[in-house]
């Protein structure tokens, strides 16, 4: 994977505002299922019995959500919403095509991996590293759970230092266990995006469905699992299906609907009625699937592309209305930091607050959404303080311990304004310039493409060779001194 992931034109760079709603929405719904399950001590999960056993067990558990018809409505789809994780699969590779055909320039795949695990491990960072003292100062407040000095370290240097048996990153947020799923993919997505060009879709969509289909028939019959969902006691619980073979296929199906998708042809470019009627018939198969044992083989891989389907229809026929279009953009880019954040908020506000009150349920239910949504928004709006401030640091305790300082130059002295080239990608903008410490002539720039503002060494970026004609010979680039 030495040579660099050639990109294809893509029919617009423009966000969408249905894929950001979709995210949204499935963070909700995690958030909303964590609690429901928290606060009745987890009354129902999905069993192997088969369906009408599972309805009668869902029967004798919603009472502890109340006894009105209302309460038994909103209850009974909250049950199921585990699904969203894997929509958040789907939709991974769906960006994952999007992003990489909307690029004009070719990047390599060392340099596609580490953009892809900057982006996942910041946003992971931000919040533990401001989750933490947090947590730690409720906990003295409440004489409540605090995080161990062990977990703190785990959870605040890599998201992988833990292994898969509940431990570590769970023990400060259960939800946590997906990063390294995600983190995963991140590292094998060149693998999948070269292949996806050299074999073709449809080839590369038969053999990840192959080897999903063998290695979850494996999890189930003969590595002693049970999926991620299901509370069962099996010689290996759940982990045999934390691994991304068994979400691969789901990861690849998002990968192949974008590459439709650029092509104007597929799943999406269907007319409504059509896809909404895919959409139900296959998350109905996949929702029966789930009951049964030999169901878990295919349940995964159905359930998500099901939820799409549906839910493509009625966000795209919201985005009709600007505003909505506009909000939903908006609170899109918000939903991984959501998800992060959201198991810290629904255990202390039921553990604290909540406790076994049905009516203070209720009413948290709301409030949970909305300050997990603020707190989503200031971690986002923190994050550059707190990526630049680290890199910062790190480039200070460099200098200082460099046994022969000397002035790391850049071959260009950046400006306020310039257009520069940054992994590839020649549509970034310089906002604002600092040195470091003594290094007159070392820059850290801050840069900007309209979705995403980073920090950054000049030395990564370079300039754009039309602007660089144009410049006049001499010039004092804007610093600001650190």
């Amino acid at each position: 994977m030495s040579q660099p992931i050639s990109m294809h034109s893509h029919p617009s760079k423009q966000r969408l505002s249905w894929l950001e709603g979709i995210r949204i929405l499935a963070a909700v719904g995690i958030l909303l299922y964590h609690a429901q399950l928290l606060f009745t001590e987890y009354a129902y999960t999905p069993l192997p019995t088969g369906i009408r056993n599972n309805l009668a067990v869902i029967a004798e558990a919603s009472p502890a959500l109340g006894a009105n018809a209302l309460a038994a409505a909103v209850s009974w789809p909250i049950w199921f919403g585990f699904q969203a994780v894997d929509v958040f699969i789907l939709l991974a590779g769906f960006v994952l095509v999007l992003s990489l055909r909307s690029r004009a320039y070719p990047v390599s795949a060392g340099e596609f991996i580490q953009s892809r695990l900057l982006r996942i491990l910041w946003p992971f960072w931000t919040v533990a590293w401001l989750a933490y003292p947090v947590l730690w100062l409720i906990g003295i407040a409440t004489n409540s759970y605090r995080p161990s000095p062990w977990d703190v370290f785990a959870g605040a240097t890599f998201p992988l230092l833990f292994g898969f048996d509940g431990e570590r990153l769970l023990a400060t947020s259960g939800p946590w266990w997906f990063i390294p799923l995600v983190i995963s993919f991140a590292l094998i997505s060149p693998l999948l995006w070269h292949l996806l060009n050299r074999w073709g879709t449809r080839n590369l969509l038969v053999v990840s469905l192959g080897i999903t289909l063998l290695y979850r028939y494996g999890a189930v019959y003969h590595f002693g699992g049970h999926v991620t969902y299901s509370m069962l006691e099996t010689p290996n619980n759940w982990l045999p299906f934390v691994s991304f073979l068994a979400k691969l296929s789901t990861f690849v199906v998002g990968m192949a609907i974008a590459s439709a998708y650029c092509n104007h042809r597929g799943p999406l470019c269907w007319r409504p009625q059509r896809l909404v009627w895919v959409g139900l018939l296959v998350y109905a198969l996949g929702f029966g699937a789930q009951f049964y044992r030999a169901g878990w083989v295919v349940c995964d891989l159905l359930l998500p592309v099901g939820l799409v389907m549906v839910a493509v229809v009625g966000l795209r026929s919201l985005c009709n209305i600007p505003r909505l279009a506009i909000a939903m953009g908006r609170l899109g880019t918000h939903s991984y930091s959501y998800f992060l954040i959201h198991g810290f908020v629904i255990d202390r506000t039921i553990n604290l607050w909540v406790q076994d009150s049905l009516w203070r349920y209720w009413v948290s239910l709301p409030l949970m959404v909305v300050g997990t949504l603020v707190l989503a928004m200031i971690a986002d709006a923190a994050r550059p303080f707190v990526q630049r401030s680290a890199l910062q640091l790190w480039r200070d305790l460099d200098y200082l311990l460099t046994q022969s300082p000397t002035a790391e130059t850049t071959s260009w002295k950046p400006l306020v304004g310039d257009r520069v080239s940054y992994q590839g990608s020649r549509d970034w903008i310089v906002h604002k310039i600092e040195t470091l410490l003594d290094e007159g002539d070392t820059y850290l720039c801050q840069i900007s493409e309209g979705r995403r503002t980073l920090w950054v060494s000049a030395n990564s970026l370079s300039l754009v060779e039309a602007q660089a004609i144009a410049r006049p010979s001499s010039y004092t680039p804007v610093k600001t001194v650190v």
